[in-house]
């Protein structure tokens, strides 16, 4: 007979995982920057950040969750300069 572990291990991994995407949906934070200033757009990428990590920073040590994480800030970092450089057009 071939005994199989782990599953209660992967269960909880599981259902950290899906709590931290439940805090993930919907509002994450709320930005404001000026598209004219570099150091602006700075602030918000990285108060975006922090308002993700304050999300789900408690699910960090799960790796579903770690991986994530980089994705998510890349994911808002884009966005932002997006936007930024979308309102530059517009004003031009």
């Amino acid at each position: 007979m071939v005994k199989i572990t782990g599953f209660d291990k992967l269960q909880k991994m599981l259902e950290d995982a899906s709590r931290a995407f439940e805090e993930l949906d919907g509002k994450i934070g709320e930005v404001s920057f000026d598209p004219n200033d570099a150091a602006s757009i700075d602030d918000a990428i990285r108060s975006m950040e922090i308002a993700i990590d304050q999300k789900i920073g408690a699910f960090k040590s799960n790796p579903m969750v770690a991986q994530l994480i980089p994705q998510m800030k890349a994911k808002y970092r884009d966005g932002i300069i997006a936007r930024a450089e979308i309102a530059r057009n517009n004003h031009s």
